[in-house]
């Protein structure tokens, strides 16, 4: 939260990610999710030009209950903020 401008929830992942999809968020990172709480969001995301994976750049976004999502330009440095922040945990 210290690298951000804000940091807005709306109470579910599946609009979360909708949100990315179509520019009104940025990025989003959770963990403990289910499937059924990331798959339309992550594939919209992908559909959009947008890039999703696991805290460590991964594919098991999907079953490893952890998701990073970003738009293209600034997903590579924000999965090396959240992959690095949850890694130290």
């Amino acid at each position: 939260m210290r690298n951000t401008h804000g940091v807005r929830r709306l109470g579910s992942a599946a609009i979360d990610l909708a949100y990315l999809a179509c520019g009104r968020l940025d990025a989003f990172w959770e963990y403990s999710l289910n499937p059924w709480d990331v798959a339309a969001g992550a594939f919209i995301i992908e559909q959009a030009g947008g890039s999703v994976s696991d805290f460590s750049g991964g594919s098991n976004y999907l079953f490893g209950k952890e998701i990073v999502a970003a738009n293209a330009l600034i997903f590579d440095d924000f999965l090396d903020i959240v992959g690095g922040f949850m890694n130290r945990e």
